[in-house]
């Protein structure tokens, strides 16, 4: 009997896919690769744009509780950031340590599924980039003090010059199909990815 897989894919616009125009962003490219190399999922897609690491420690275990019962194997792809760096009325939408502690309390939530966390990726902002990845660096360190896989976006994608040109040439912060492509490929390569490429 075929094994029944189940991931939610829990996080902000990026795992959205937002300004793709294949509608598949990284979380459909891993699935499809996962089908692909006999590997069937189900997977539930549950990100949801401005979300912060604020929103989404509110919906968490609601949301995943609904889609993964037991007993199937149920797992959990988390990743966001870069909506708590965006500056709003002056200060950032949610300060750096509320945002390590709301992933602590995040992970340490979905210990009970099999759970791996991507970080956040860049954007086209030079100020909020330096956000990004202060919360970057934060969040391996909280992953890896509590045994969370963990796989970086923002290093391989802030050097990329043609996946910068790509978000600055849509919106400023998303890309397109090629980045999501892009992102997908560094999570494939990731020998903490279950479905790896080797």
């Amino acid at each position: 009997m075929t094994k029944d897989i189940r991931i939610c894919f829990v996080g902000d616009s990026f795992v959205n896919g937002t300004g793709d125009e294949e509608a598949l962003g990284w979380a459909g490219r891993l699935c499809a690769a996962a089908h692909a190399r006999g590997v069937p999922v189900t997977y539930y897609n549950l990100g949801i744009r401005r979300n912060t690491s604020r929103d989404i420690l509110q919906r968490l275990e609601v949301e995943c509780s609904l889609r993964l019962p037991e007993p199937f194997d149920c797992r959990v792809v988390l990743s966001f950031g870069v909506n708590d760096t965006v500056i709003e009325n002056g200060s950032v939408r949610v300060p750096y340590e509320e945002s390590r502690a709301n992933l602590r309390e995040l992970l340490i939530k979905a210990k009970k599924y099999k759970i791996i966390l991507l970080g956040p990726p860049p954007v086209g902002d030079v100020e909020q980039n330096e956000r990004i990845l202060a919360l970057s660096h934060a969040f391996a360190e909280e992953a890896a003090a509590l045994g969370v896989p963990y796989v970086d976006l923002f290093s391989p994608l802030v050097s990329d010059a043609a996946y910068k040109r790509e978000v600055m040439s849509n919106d400023g912060s998303h890309p397109r199909s090629n980045g999501y492509e892009k992102m997908a490929k560094i999570v494939l390569s990731s020998p903490t990815w279950w479905f790896y490429e080797s």
